[in-house]
C-alpha cells in the first residue's frame, strides 16, 4: 500500500463528488493515505470542510513561503496549528528562485512554523528552492531536530539532503524525477537511504510521466514509487511498505484505517 504524503486536495478544485471520485480512483491503485497539505492558514477552514468527510485523508497547517501576502501572526498559526486534527506544521520553508524579494518575511515565517512545531510537538513540512544554507542553518538554529520533519518535493544537493536526515529529516521525492531533465536529481536519489524517503504527488502540481501535460492527482503516486523503486533496484512492493511506514514514522498522528 501507498502512501501520498503531500497533496493538495483542495486546489484540485473538483466538486465534492469528484474529489470523492479521485480519491478513489487512488485507493483502487492502492494508496491508503492521503496528507493534504495548507498553503494559507487564511484557507485552513476551507481546506478542512473540503477534506473532512474522508477518514483516510490527514492534514497539516501553515503558510507556504510564495504566499506571504497570507503570511499570519505566531499567534494564528499557533491557534490553527494545536487542533487536535492538525498532524503536521506547514507547508514552511524558504523559496528564493521565485521570491527573493520577500527573503525577509520569508525567514521570519520560517522560524514562527519551526517555534510552532516545537511547542506543539508536530513535524514540519518544508518547501525550499535555492536556499540550502539559510533552511539547513534555520533548522540546526531553532532545534528542528526536536521534532523533525521532511524535505518535501525535494530538487536541492544531496550534501543538503544529508545534512538534512542528519537531523532525523526525511526526505520526499515527487512525480519531478521522472521528468527527462531530472538527471542530478535522480542520482540524489539513488544516494537517500531507503529508510528517510517518503513519496508524493504535490497534486495537482508536477504530474509524473506518463501524465505529463494533465492535472496531476493522489493515484499518480504509483508511478512515482514505481520509477524510484527502478533506480533503487527493489521491488515496487518493498518501496510502498518502506515509504509507507516512513510516512506513520514521522506523522505519527495521522491515523491508519
Amino acid at each position: 500500500m501507498f502512501v501520498d504524503s503531500h497533496c493538495h486536495l483542495d486546489r484540485l478544485k473538483q466538486s465534492p463528488e469528484q474529489l470523492a471520485e479521485t480519491l478513489q480512483f487512488a485507493r483502487t491503485r492502492g494508496v491508503e493515505h492521503f496528507l493534504c497539505v495548507c498553503v494559507s492558514v487564511n484557507d485552513y477552514d476551507a481546506m478542512r470542510e473540503t477534506v473532512k468527510a474522508f477518514s483516510d485523508v490527514s492534514v497539516s497547517c501553515g503558510v507556504h513561503p510564495l504566499h506571504q501576502d497570507e503570511a499570519c501572526s505566531y499567534e494564528e498559526l499557533l491557534a490553527k496549528a494545536s487542533g487536535d486534527e492538525v498532524v503536521a506544521i506547514g507547508e514552511t520553508g524558504l523559496d528564493y528562485f521565485y521570491s527573493p524579494d520577500s527573503k525577509a518575511v520569508q525567514l521570519t515565517s520560517f522560524v514562527d512554523h519551526i517555534k510552532v512545531a516545537n511547542e506543539t510537538g508536530k513535524p514540519l513540512i518544508i518547501h525550499t528552492r535555492d536556499a540550502r544554507e539559510d533552511t539547513i542553518n534555520l533548522l540546526k538554529a531553532h532545534k528542528a531536530a526536536d521534532t523533525k520533519g521532511v524535505l518535501h518535493c525535494f530538487t536541492e544537493s544531496l550534501e543538503m539532503a544529508q545534512a538534512a536526515i542528519e537531523m532525523g529529516f526525511y526526505i520526499s521525492i515527487s512525480g519531478i524525477v521522472t521528468f527527462h531533465s531530472a538527471s542530478e536529481l535522480r542520482e540524489v536519489v539513488k544516494a537517500i537511504p531507503l529508510d528517510r524517503l517518503l513519496i508524493e504527488t504535490d497534486s495537482p502540481w508536477l504530474a509524473p510521466v506518463p501524465h505529463r501535460g494533465k492535472q496531476n492527482q493522489p493515484g499518480y503516486v504509483v508511478e512515482v514509487a514505481e520509477f524510484i523503486a527502478d533506480l533503487k533496484g527493489i521491488s515496487v512492493k518493498a518501496l510502498a511498505e518502506i515509504t509507507t511506514q516512513n510516512f506513520y514514522s514521522l506523522f505519527s498522528l495521522a491515523k491508519r484505517n
